[in-house]
């Protein structure tokens, strides 16, 4: 087990390094208006460390948009799949991947910008345990890393857990950034379900997005006791972070069909009609261009030119008998006899 963990610490070593190195730039800077040793010159350290690595997942936070709106217009040909092949789940799967292949769709971007981030977090959470432990980690020296063990936020050590604590004051900061983590997960969460999801479409990410609205700040609730208070601002800024930006996407780009491009489109045309445009026009011209549908287009015969025509052919009577039978008007007649 022990081998197993000095690997891991092996390979997190250079997140180790860029966390420390970071936060310590940050609190350099701080320290040149605060106090080196105060809790909030160590706390605003980690803030920013959140922001600088969300600054660097944007592009992923764009990719995993395109991703997720990729996966909401395969569902309809997703459950199709799933119906027709419910007793093979390995054919359900091949032609899944097919799916994903032709359509140039990946699941997996829309994890992206958890999963990258999830070595910071861990990158922090032991660069934290070292200074609550006294051990220089990273570029940390042993003087800042009992600077920083020594540090306070509103009277609570910043290395401290709610598991850990022994004073009353570092349980109820702990608890109230708990909560607050908990809170901030449930209304990101909720966000996505109530305004950016397609109204009067049957969508398993829905199922699924529901599942998560409760699963995931019940596991926050539950580990967070275990998080270092520094992890805890981490956490509780990222939240924060995420439910910004993703607000900004669902006001700015919503998701054809739901709640949030409604209200984009009576935006819209308020704003035309301060401008002296109609309102009317301006929304059903805009709601034409989504839901209009694909009108059929009829083949008018085209006119033959004259002698392309082929000429009518005259009906048998007396003056114009009918061959005989077996002989079509193309054969050349026998002679006579």
């Amino acid at each position: 087990m022990s081998g197993l963990a000095d690997l891991f610490n092996t390979v997190m070593a250079p997140i180790y390094y860029g966390v420390s190195w970071v936060l310590l730039m940050f609190h350099n800077l701080f320290s040149t208006f605060l106090d080196p040793a105060s809790g909030v010159a160590w706390a605003l350290s980690i803030v920013m460390l959140v922001v600088v690595i969300r600054i660097a997942l944007i592009p992923l936070f764009v990719k995993q948009i395109k991703a997720t709106r990729g996966l909401q217009t395969l569902q309809p040909q997703m459950k199709e799949i799933q119906t027709k092949y419910k007793n093979d789940r390995q054919k359900q799967s091949e032609e899944m991947m097919k799916l994903y292949k032709e359509t140039g769709t990946n699941p997996l971007s829309s994890c992206l910008p958890i999963l990258v981030q999830s070595p910071f977090f861990f990158g922090l959470f032991h660069v934290l345990q070292g200074v609550a432990k006294g051990t220089p980690v990273g570029v940390l020296t042993l003087e800042e890393v009992q600077q920083g063990k020594a540090a306070t936020l509103f009277g609570a050590p910043i290395s401290d857990t709610f598991v850990s604590a022994t004073t009353v004051t570092t349980k109820i900061v702990a608890a109230v950034l708990i909560i607050l983590m908990t809170a901030t997960t449930f209304t990101t969460q909720r966000q996505l379900m109530v305004k950016n999801q397609p109204l009067g479409q049957a969508n398993p990410m829905a199922q699924q997005q529901k599942i998560l609205l409760y699963v995931m700040p019940g596991m926050f609730a539950v580990f967070g006791i275990n998080f270092p208070i520094g992890v805890l601002i981490y956490w509780l800024t990222t939240n924060v972070w995420t439910m910004g930006q993703q607000l900004y996407v669902i006001r700015r780009n919503p998701t054809p069909g739901s709640e949030a491009e409604k209200a984009l489109l009576q935006r819209q045309a308020e704003k035309a009609a301060a401008r002296g445009e109609s309102p009317a026009t301006t929304a059903t011209a805009i709601a034409t261009t989504v839901d209009e549908e694909p009108k059929v287009v009829r083949n008018q015969p085209k006119r033959q030119p004259r002698a392309k025509r082929t000429p009518p052919q005259p009906k048998p009577g007396p003056s114009n008998p009918a061959p005989p039978s077996g002989m079509g008007e193309g054969e050349p007649k026998a002679p006579p006899a």
